[in-house]
């Protein structure tokens, strides 16, 4: 196949990660390889920056500033959770394409950003548009379908357990059997965040914290919480729960939602951790109930994120361009694909965007121990290997360094466009 000739798109969508700027950086990276890519430009705030055709000059960053996303948290080209509602708004992504003579395009986000690319994929198609699309699949989540695993979930848990473990020491100091520590965690339709907490146990202290962990996946009953609080303070000086924000109860409905709801219908979550203090404030009269919601800082911690899911997602990034240029993939989103040995090895696959977009993968029952609180021996090693290493971020007079885009925007060849 002949090769096509023509400029990158990037573009980072939905919720960031301590990871999501490596994924771009390995965009850039290899793309600086391919001498039939001649631009490459990086959209501001997703799909938005393309409909206000908002681009910026990436090839003219330098290389120093490339290689500080990796280890730089949030989404350096900006980020969105708009969803295009109407065929006005596909027909300007094709307009803004054709315009800047795009025919790469790398959108690296979760389930609803697969499903934006695969729409405008399909619609280059119809209108015979050569145009080849690769997402990158990122989430804190873990719950897109197919990979193996997804960029962003490893930090997020080495940041999670580390921060359980921080805590217990207070509590420990603090605690006389009178004390119920719960900390939220995100995860709207899985429990995967709040089941990585379990790393936070040491091999060979089964009693450590988190002593309960409250997954969507479960059923939420209260009477059968408050028992299994009062059991952890029989035998220990405090209690640790760590809870999903997602948790629901047995009809299926979040114990705590607000009627609001974003761009893409889904509901606005958050509470989940204050519904659990007030029961056991009302139902365990004297037990002190102390919350912790960790809300962004959770997707936000590169000082404490994971080389090996730093690593990998960078290696997305560059996947994607190899599969778009070298082997005129399209439609697809890159995937992480475990080897099979004992020793830990990841690669990289290809699945169509049509079976990623607006999917969920759950968190498997038979990793939930009957307890129904507590993770198997198989779901620890699953994720153990998603932890490993450290990213070396610099310090300046005490304080981390990030990197700072110059975003030299690209001149606009269009009307503008009404959102």
């Amino acid at each position: 196949m002949p090769e096509l000739v023509g400029n990158v798109l990037v573009g980072q969508s939905g919720g960031p990660t301590s990871v999501i700027n490596a994924s771009v950086a390995g965009v850039i990276t290899e793309a600086l390889n391919h001498s039939c890519i001649e631009e490459i430009y990086g959209t501001l705030n997703g799909v938005l920056g393309i409909l206000q055709e908002d681009l910026i000059d990436l090839a003219a960053e330098s290389q120093q500033t490339i290689r500080a996303l990796r280890h730089t948290p949030g989404a350096a080209l900006g980020t969105c959770r708009y969803k295009l509602k109407k065929q006005e708004d596909y027909n300007r992504v094709l307009e803004v394409f054709k315009a800047h003579n795009i025919r790469y395009f790398f959108y690296a986000g979760g389930n609803d950003s697969q499903d934006t690319a695969d729409k405008i994929s399909k619609l280059a198609q119809q209108q015979g548009y050569e145009l080849r699309v690769i997402g990158i699949p990122k989430t804190i989540d873990n719950d897109l379908p197919i990979t193996d695993h997804c960029p962003g979930y490893g930090s997020v848990i080495k940041y999670i357990s580390t921060t359980v473990r921080e805590i217990s020491c207070d509590n420990a100091a603090m605690g006389q059997h009178d004390l119920v520590q719960i900390i939220e965690v995100m995860g709207r339709s899985a429990g995967w965040i709040a089941a990585g907490s379990a790393l936070a146990k040491r091999r060979d202290c089964p009693n450590d914290p988190p002593h309960i962990i409250c997954l969507p996946e479960v059923a939420f009953s209260s009477e059968k919480f408050i028992e299994n609080v009062k059991r952890v303070l029989a035998r220990e000086k405090f209690c640790t729960v760590v809870v999903g924000e997602g948790l629901v109860d047995a009809d299926g409905n979040y114990v705590s939602a607000s009627d609001k709801t974003d761009a893409f219908g889904h509901a606005q979550l958050g509470g989940a951790g204050s519904y659990l203090q007030g029961l056991i404030e009302a139902q365990m009269p004297g037990t002190k109930a102390r919350l912790v919601t960790l809300g962004m800082a959770q997707r936000a911690a590169a000082h404490c994120s994971s080389k090996a899911d730093n690593d990998e997602s960078f290696m997305a990034g560059q996947a994607a361009v190899r599969y778009a240029v070298e082997e005129a993939e399209t439609d697809k989103m890159v995937t992480l694909v475990r080897g099979e040995t004992d020793h830990y090895t990841c690669e990289t696959g290809l699945a169509p965007l049509s079976e990623i977009a607006n999917g969920v993968k759950p968190l498997p029952r038979e990793w939930i121990n009957e307890d129904g609180v507590s993770m198997s021996h198989q779901f620890v090693r699953y994720v153990q290997p998603l932890v490993q290493g450290e990213v070396a971020v610099p310090f300046e007079n005490g304080v981390p360094v990030f990197a700072h885009l110059d975003k030299n925007r690209i001149d606009k060849q269009l009307p503008a466009y009404q959102i």
